[in-house]
């Protein structure tokens, strides 16, 4: 019985032991697995940990911050290695035998090598001889410190407690070049603006850092975890192009500043460039500008009005304009609040920050809205009396009185009282609903830092009154920014594809290896095609025969649409009938767009401030130099003036390129930044071979000029090598056809 009750009890004990086995090792499963959770999740944090405990110095080592490059490679922004000079007094004052040994040789050393004030360290060192940490100089080049270095590291050399600490210092290679796009950043790699706060994580890396002691030679026994450098961005602007839009609106300041009063051509001047069918940014840019390696010199700040910080009615911070032109007077009597206030308020982009009333530029959007809802149809005709009362107000037409007019000619000719009729017949529902689908009154969420809000600045159906639809018909009494305005427009010529505006094509590491590239983007369809073509045909209209002519640029199609409209004072709020802003925008080719350009001039240096062609003229002097530099070829025959007007403006490219540093001081800068052209490219958008014969020096034609035409057919035949040239354009022929070719010196003009 006994023996028996033994094996009941073995057989229990038997499972027991298995069931407590099975326990045992699905606890040290879960045990294992969250063991290796937490070396994957929080590895990095645990280390640092358990290396802070222990009795080791420690070291950061910076990660460098990513560049920020153009289209083309061309670097706008860097991290350069800088070195802050240590002192380590304890070191320095260490006895070795009752001695000071390394004191006067050490010092003697810093003397010869580095601009110091030797009293200054003598006193620090002999009166706080515990101190491990004192910076003496900060941001030294490699240049600066290589001296000392080689002393330091000489066999016999007694000098001891000084060391180096390795940082980055951001440089901007040009200067001023984009400044609006780019931004800046602080010593704490903070981005302040731009694409440097927009971007300021992915250009950010991780610092790494040096864990040890040292020994009594001071010899560094260490353990090292190596940074990890930041992304590179790889923005869509054009170095090149940026910089033709920075020369033509640093001359229109210089041609209209004092004119009418002391101060700048005008209050802002911006110009934004975009790619048709891509949303790219390939150039943006406003004046006045600031230099992005000095961004606190209060001298950018000369010729704009004052700026000052009030309280609003709703007791909220605001910023308003006064009526003092700042000089070196009005400098010296700012103080530091002051100061801070009007160089925050220059650091912000015009053309993303600023909003204002779009003005007659508005009008393609109406007509198109009309024509997509089937309010009218193309071959509409519409009456102009030279007013129409409404609300019981008589809004004027500015043309006149126009008659009757078709819709070609009613945006050609900018005609308000068409615009009002058009928009009686859409009606406020539809009409405030295309003001969104255009993107009016939503942010672009374009890549930039500091983008305006404008949903508050645009009426909804229901708050709109009559008045209220007809003033928007033609562009008054609803705002926008440029970003807004050129996008929406993009949409209009492109066939009706509105692209998300973007500054940045592709994220790169510090290898080069491709993190992401971040292709265009279509949010909506705005417009069908048949709508976009019939509002092509309308812009091209307004530049061969409407109030646009002004911008018809050599050799090119061109459409687009001007803009005059009233400014708002901001401190009674009521509308200014002296102070106006202007603006065009417009698309190359005007049949198949691929390039738009939007100028406004906002409150121009002049007595008359309601003339849109200071905007016209602004954008041809633009396009003249941007359109060959992008290969957009000639479409259009050229007459002997515009010839003529390219030769001079060759020659005038050539010469500023071609003159002694002398001349350059005389005759003033080329260029934006510090003057010197992108790698790969000059100032002026050529590559560097455009600029050798390119209008010969000094006055001299271009080569092909010279070479003799074939009556047979018609091309100019280079004697030496056979080869056929455009006698007008210089353009080399191939099949009977006019190509391009790099090798071949042509007026900077052409493609």
């Amino acid at each position: 019985m006994k023996a028996v009750n033994m094996k009941k009890f073995s057989i229990k004990m038997q499972k027991k032991l298995v069931v407590l086995y099975v326990l045992v090792l699905l606890a040290f499963a879960v045990l294992s697995g969250r063991l290796l959770w937490i070396v994957r999740e929080n590895n990095a944090r645990y280390q640092k940990q358990v290396l802070s405990q222990q009795s080791y110095t420690t070291t950061v080592i910076p990660y460098r911050r990513g560049n920020i490059v153009d289209a083309k490679g061309t670097r706008l922004a860097a991290s350069e290695k800088v070195y802050n000079l240590i002192i380590d007094a304890k070191v320095m004052t260490a006895k070795v035998k009752d001695k000071e040994k390394y004191l006067e040789p050490t010092l003697a050393a810093l003397d010869e090598h580095f601009d110091l004030d030797m009293g200054e360290i003598r006193e620090y060192v002999t009166t706080h001889k515990t101190s491990s940490w004192y910076v003496a100089l900060r941001q030294l080049t490699y240049e600066q410190i290589s001296g000392f270095q080689e002393a330091q590291l000489e066999e016999d050399s007694l000098i001891r407690g000084v060391w180096f600490e390795e940082e980055y210092k951001r440089i901007y290679p040009y200067g001023s070049l984009a400044a609006d796009v780019i931004g800046f950043s602080d010593r704490d790699n903070v981005g302040r603006y731009g694409l440097e706060e927009y971007y300021s994580d992915v250009l950010n890396g991780i610092n790494g850092r040096e864990y040890g002691y040292l020994n009594d030679d001071l010899a560094l026994e260490r353990t090292v975890k190596s940074a990890v450098d930041g992304y590179n961005i790889h923005s869509t602007i054009d170095a090149n192009v940026q910089m033709i839009v920075e020369k033509y609106l640093k001359q229109f300041n210089e041609e209209n500043k004092d004119v009418a009063r002391p101060g700048n051509g005008a209050e802002n001047v911006g110009c934004v460039m975009m790619w048709v069918n891509t949303g790219e940014v390939l150039a943006m840019g406003s004046y006045p500008g600031y230099d992005l390696n000095d961004v606190r010199n209060p001298q950018c700040l000369l010729g704009s009005r004052m700026v000052e910080q009030v309280k609003n009615a709703a007791g909220y911070d605001e910023i308003r304009k006064t009526d003092t032109v700042i000089t070196e007077e009005t400098l010296a009597s700012m103080d530091e609040d002051q100061l801070y206030v009007n160089l925050n308020y220059l650091w912000k982009n015009f053309c993303i920050t600023d909003t204002y009333e779009p003005g007659s530029t508005a009008k393609p959007f109406t007509v198109a809205a009309a024509l997509e809802e089937g309010a009218i149809t193309p071959d509409i005709n519409l009456e102009c009396t030279g007013e129409l009362e409404i609300g019981g107000y008589h809004i004027k037409c500015h043309s006149g009185k126009c008659g009757w007019l078709t819709l070609e000619q009613a945006v050609a000719k900018s005609c308000n009282v068409s615009m009002m009729k058009i928009a009686q017949m859409l009606g406020n529902e539809d009409f405030c609903k295309f003001q969104q689908v255009f993107n009016f009154g939503l942010k672009t969420n374009v890549d930039l830092a500091g983008e305006a809000r404008t949903a508050s600045l645009i009426y909804s159906p229901d708050k709109m009154g009559p008045t209220d639809l007809a003033t928007n018909s033609f562009g008054q009494n609803f705002n926008v920014t440029m970003i807004e305005m050129i996008s929406a427009f993009c949409s209009l010529v492109n066939g009706g594809y509105y692209y998300e505006p973007h500054m940045v094509n592709k994220i790169t590491n510090a290898s080069g290896a491709t993190v992401q590239n971040i292709e265009p983007r279509v949010l909506k369809q705005t417009v069908s095609e048949s709508t976009s073509e019939l509002i092509r045909q309308y812009c091209k209209a307004v530049v061969d025969y409407g109030t646009g002519k002004t911008v018809k640029t050599p050799g090119y199609s061109v459409g687009g649409k001007t803009g005059t409209a009233e400014t708002i004072d901001p401190n009674t709020h009521k509308r200014s009938e002296t102070e106006y802003v202007v603006s065009f925008v417009g698309c190359v080719p005007a049949e198949d767009p691929q390039i738009a350009i939007y100028v406004v001039v906002d409150r121009l240096n002049a007595e008359k401030q309601d003339n849109a062609r200071v905007a016209t003229k602004l954008a041809r002097s633009i396009l003249m130099e941007v359109l060959p530099y992008l290969n957009i070829f000639m479409t259009e025959e050229l007459t002997e003036a515009e010839i003529a007007e390219l030769n001079a403006l060759q020659l005038e490219n050539t010469n500023q390129y071609t003159q002694t540093p002398e001349e350059e001081a005389v005759e003033g800068e080329g260029g934006s930044g510090n003057g010197n052209p992108p790698e790969g490219g000059d100032q002026n958008g050529g590559t560097p071979g455009d600029n050798v014969g390119n209008g010969g020096d000094n006055g001299s034609q271009p080569p092909w000029m010279e070479y003799p035409i074939d009556p047979e057919t018609g091309y100019r035949v280079d004697p030496e090598t056979g080869r056929q040239y455009d006698a007008q354009t210089g353009i080399p022929v191939e099949g009977g056809e006019s190509v391009p070719n790099p090798d071949v010196p042509v007026n900077p003009a052409l493609p």
